[in-house]
This record gives C-alpha cells, structure tokens and sequence, in this order.
C-alpha cells in the first residue's frame, strides 16, 4: 500500500494487489495480519510465509499461549511504516513478497493428531517454494516444524533461543510435550548437535546431549555479539533453524509466558544478538510461548513482533 493511500484506504490485508512494500494504516485500526501483509492461502509468487500455531495444550504451567499469534500480529503493526532498525537500510518488506497465511486449522479436542497435522501444514508451504516464519503457540509445535524442515534440507542447525533447553528425557512417542522437543528432534536426527546451540539458558539440565549451551550469564558477561560471534562459526553455512521461545528474555521485558524464569536477556541484548547473526543461512523459524493473559500493555508481544521482524531480516539477508 503506498503513501497516498493511506487516507483513504484501510484493511489492505485483504485489498493489497502487491505483496511488497511498506504499509501505511493506522497502526490502530483494520485488519491485523501480521506487519499489514496481505492474507492469503495461496503462496504463489510468495518467497515467504508467516503462519500461526494458536495450540497450548502441552505446557506444563500457565496456559494461554493459544492468543500469542493474534497478539502477535497486533502488536506487529507497529513496524511496517519503516525498513527495520540495524540493518543498513535493508527493507525485506520491500524487497521480497511476504504473506500472511493465517493460522493453521485443528480441532482442539483431537490434540493427538496435531503433530502430524502441523507437519503436514508446514510441508506444503514449503513444498510451494516459500519460506517459513511461525508464531506460536508453545514449544511443542517447534517439533514437527523441524520434521518438515529437515524433511526438505536435511539435518538442522538449530540455535534456540531460551530459559530451558528442551531437552528432557522422553521416549514416550504418544507424549506431546513443550519441554521435550529438542530431546526428540535429536534422537530422530532432524538437528545436527555439532553444529547447534542453546542461548539464555538458566535451569538446570543434567544431559543436553552435546548441544552448545550459551547460559544467559554467558551473553551477560561476553556480551551478545560475542555470543552471535560464537554462533556463527558453529552453524558454518548449514541450513540454520531458528526457534526462539520468548521465556529466553527476562520477565522484565516479557512477562507474558507460561514459565518466566529470572536472570534472561533485555529486548536490547536480544536485538544484538539476532542482528549479530546476519549471513547464516536461515531457512525456518519460530517465536514460541507468547502468553497475552500474563502480559502487561503488550510488553511480551511486542518483543515477540521484534523478533519475528529480526528472523524475516535474517532470512531475507543472504537473499537480497
């Protein structure tokens, strides 16, 4: 949507004809697709989607994490007006054609059947040639994500943004569970260990199964771009997937989540340490367990936005 058309148009999440460009409605009114992107099922021409996972029912504390994607995309209307901060002047938003594809349908009483139903929703985006940013939804989604991916580009880099590793011991297939996620995509191979890491951790896990851990006090002393430093030389030029789970950031600056744990990053340290990570080759990412009925005037949301706003970048700057 150009300039002009901003006072008389609004909602071009639906009327939009070019998926390009910056937009310029009323960050307070209209439709709320995720950075005002125009809503469609259909990825042709689309070199990359955004999805919503709206499940929590896997969390082992405070629910709620099913509004994070529409408040996700609410708080993200903040940010289309202007290229992004930190990134010399590069604008995705102009330069690739980005869609929002809305959330992922299921039946909430089925939660059994959901694993294989989110592979299959994220394998046929990628399937169409797109790229994929997710917004959940709590971490358990990230596992079947990883399916798909590595479906497509083999074994994984990971590098997980979080207070917990995930890597929890559970060999029950049947079992669906926020904390395990990691420990399972390890032992079906979706993530090569040599070359992910952990980054924010501060609980404690008795065996992370040879993934690097970056504990918070780690970013805090070294500071966040040694820290990106660091994880960049792991990744190499592997295909990098990207799940950040929004607990990775201090409640100060994130309360709404389900298992806030103290000592994390500051949206500042987490801004540096995305931005530090230019030229990985990212091909997937997710931002997890935003929980808007704990939040306080968005806080947690609007990071979340940010970030998924930090990944678009990443995924768009070997691109451009």
């Amino acid at each position: 949507m150009a300039l002009e058309d901003a006072k008389n148009e609004v909602d071009g999440a639906f009327g939009r004809a070019d998926l390009k460009g910056l937009a310029f409605e009323n960050a307070f009114s209209g439709a709320t697709s995720f950075l005002r992107r125009r809503y469609t099922k259909d990825l042709s021409g689309v070199d990359l989607a955004i999805t919503g996972i709206p499940f929590d029912q896997a969390v082992t504390h405070r629910p709620g994490t099913r509004f994070g994607p529409r408040a996700i995309r609410e708080a993200s209307t903040l940010q289309p007006f202007d290229p992004p901060y930190g990134w010399d002047g590069f604008s995705p938003l102009e330069r690739f054609a980005i869609a929002d594809c809305g959330d992922m349908a299921f039946d909430y009483a089925h939660t059994a059947d959901l694993p294989a139903r989110i592979e299959a929703h994220v394998a046929a985006i990628l399937k169409a040639g797109a790229g994929l940013i997710t917004l959940g939804g709590d971490h358990s989604i990230t596992l079947p994500i990883l399916r798909a991916h590595a479906a497509k580009h083999g074994p994984l880099a990971l590098i997980q943004v979080d207070a917990h590793t995930d890597t929890w011991v559970d060999d029950d297939p049947s079992r669906i569970d926020h904390g395990t996620f990691c420990y399972t995509a390890v032992k079906e191979g979706l993530i090569d260990v040599a070359r992910s890491a952990h980054v924010g951790i501060r609980t404690v896990v008795e065996d992370n199964l040879g993934i690097r851990i970056h504990d918070a006090a780690e970013v805090h002393a070294r500071g966040a771009l040694a820290v990106a430093a660091d994880l960049k030389a792991r990744v190499e030029d592997r295909p990098v997937y990207l799940s950040f789970d929004i607990d990775g950031l201090d409640p100060a600056f994130a309360p709404g989540t389900g298992t806030p744990v103290w000592g994390g990053l500051s949206s500042a340290q987490a801004a540096a340490l995305l931005r530090g990570l230019a030229g990985i080759n990212l091909v997937g990412g997710d931002v997890v367990e935003v929980s808007p009925p704990y939040d306080h005037a968005a806080i947690t949301a609007v990071a979340a936005a940010h970030v998924a706003m930090e990944m678009i970048c990443l995924w768009g700057w070997t691109r451009r």
